[in-house]
């Protein structure tokens, strides 16, 4: 009711058709970022446990959770490295049967 009564207000009623005062879309809130730098959400490296925030005041999250909040894996580059892997396991297979035959005939 009180955001309701300061929009009314003729002082105020531009910050309501201003785009520079509208909420940012959920979709560009975060960064995207591509494969080459998953490692970061679970990489031991980057995780840092915080007791206290800026403030002094107990908490207790990491740092991973703070990536989360403002990195994506673009989905372009997700789809990818899901393709990727699938076809590093086929691959590593076929290496190995390879190798299998090879010290079979030596």
């Amino acid at each position: 009711s009180s955001q309701e009564e300061i929009l009314s207000d003729g002082r105020f009623s531009c910050v309501a058709r201003d785009p520079r005062f509208w909420e940012m879309p959920e979709k560009e809130r975060k960064v995207k970022i591509d494969k080459r730098f998953r490692a970061m959400f679970h990489d031991k490296k980057f995780k840092l446990k915080y007791t206290v925030d800026k403030r002094g005041r107990p908490v207790n999250y990491t740092s991973t959770e703070n990536l989360r909040k403002f990195y994506a894996l673009s989905e372009s580059d997700s789809d990818l490295s899901e393709s990727d892997s699938k076809e590093l396991t086929v691959k590593k297979k076929k290496k190995k049967k390879v190798k299998g035959k090879g010290e079979a005939d030596s």
